[in-house]
């Protein structure tokens, strides 16, 4: 490597000069790995347990519903608790769910009321640990300047674990099953509570003697109050809803499409999980935010125009290019979304921001995955795809029309 390439590479990961975040860093990787097969393992499950586009889109619901009820009050916690002791409590829950999914595949005794039960409690689990875990990065990077930087290593950890995650998972499943995928999550959270406890953290928790509805109350007011933020938290939701759900009906397209099984859908997952790997990577080794709002635009037509075209491939080799695309623009999308917020927010609201953030993104989600499920059952799949990048794609259009117009510049007043 010569020494112009060494430091670029240092460059691109230089949040993790800090100990806390490369701990960090290190626990999540392991552990959202084991996250991803959960999920493919689940969907999977869930679909040859009933063969049903409907209630795979409902599993997804349950999982998700929670974030648009408790996410907000999870982020006043967020501003007010000590962080790293909510993220231990939220994974240690999460490690319990995968090991009772493990007992009970592993028993032959799994059911559909199953599946939904544990979707609906991971789902409220998910609702505290999301809030505070975007909060958390600002704790473990003590230079703000290298908190972009930490974010997108963030999509990088997520994304790799879902390239390497989706891909084990769906080889477990064909040739084990999806018990082995449940235990191998459970085991996997190990890494991340240790990762947590052995950090050395001196959280800057601002005291609030207001109450806690003032205080939840306060951060809505902030949110939407600022032009900014709430065209970056419209957009997001927008997405969520429309063009996120294309996940649920994958494995009808890996089974029923491309005539696939479980290995099928671990590459289309994988293929994903590649192309926002690229997407982290890009964003990791951006200098600075400037140029971000039209980035957003950009990233969110390629989602849109992928999704449009997967809908038509029949074709499998063609189908893991186009859906790269998609990973590639939605994480472009999102991340930078994520890191224009967490730049615009007052450090003493981040972590009610951050909150609304995570329910334009997962909260709105589980309407998104209702709505994918019922459509794919009455028009078929390919159809609900292709509505959903059409929707996506004049979303992108409209939000870049908005920034464009004067005074209506999304982030300059930050730059």
């Amino acid at each position: 490597m010569t020494e112009e390439s060494a430091s670029g590479l240092r460059f691109i990961l230089r949040a993790l000069r800090y100990r806390n975040y490369r701990l960090f860093f290190v626990g999540q990787s392991i552990s959202l790995t084991g996250s991803w097969m959960q999920m493919i393992a689940v969907s999977w499950l869930a679909y040859r347990l009933t063969n049903s586009a409907f209630l795979l889109g409902s599993i997804a619901f349950l999982s998700q519903f929670p974030m648009l009820l408790v996410t907000p009050f999870a982020g006043v916690l967020a501003d007010r608790w000590n962080r790293k002791n909510i993220l231990v409590i939220t994974q240690t829950l999460a490690m319990i769910q995968a090991l009772v999914l493990a007992v009970l595949a592993f028993t032959g005794a799994v059911t559909v009321w199953h599946l939904a039960i544990l979707s609906l409690f991971i789902g409220l689990v998910n609702s505290f640990d999301a809030p505070v875990r975007q909060t958390f990065v600002i704790d473990m990077v003590e230079d703000k300047k290298d908190l972009s930087n930490a974010i997108a290593l963030n999509s990088f950890i997520f994304n790799s674990a879902r390239l390497i995650g989706s891909a084990l998972g769906g080889l477990l499943i064909a040739a084990i099953g999806e018990a082995m995928c449940f235990l191998l999550n459970s085991v996997s959270f190990l890494a991340v509570i240790a990762a947590l406890l052995s950090m050395r953290i001196r959280p800057a928790i601002p005291e609030s003697g207001n109450h806690f509805l003032t205080d939840l109350k306060e951060g809505f007011a902030y949110a939407f109050r600022i032009a900014p933020i709430r065209s970056i938290l419209s957009l997001v939701a927008l997405m969520s809803v429309a063009g996120m759900p294309y996940v649920v009906i994958m494995p009808i397209f890996a089974k029923d499409i491309l005539k696939g099984g479980a290995d099928t859908l671990g590459f289309l997952m994988g293929a994903t999980g590649l192309g926002a790997l690229g997407g982290a990577v890009y964003l990791a080794s951006k200098k600075n935010i400037r140029g971000l709002e039209r980035t957003i635009s950009v990233a969110a037509v390629i989602f849109g125009a992928g999704l449009v075209f997967f809908s038509f491939s029949r074709v499998l080799w063609l189908s893991l290019f186009l859906i790269l695309c998609v990973g590639f623009g939605i994480m472009v999308q999102i991340v930078s979304c994520n890191t224009l917020l967490q730049n615009l927010t007052d450090d003493d609201k981040r972590g009610r921001v951050m909150s609304l953030y995570a329910i334009a993104f997962m909260g709105m989600a589980p309407f998104g995955s209702l709505l994918a499920g019922s459509l794919a059952e009455k028009i078929g799949a390919p159809h609900t795809m292709l509505i959903s990048g059409l929707v996506s794609v004049l979303g992108s259009l409209l939000f870049s029309r908005m920034i464009t117009l004067p005074g209506k510049q999304v982030v300059r007043p930050i730059y």
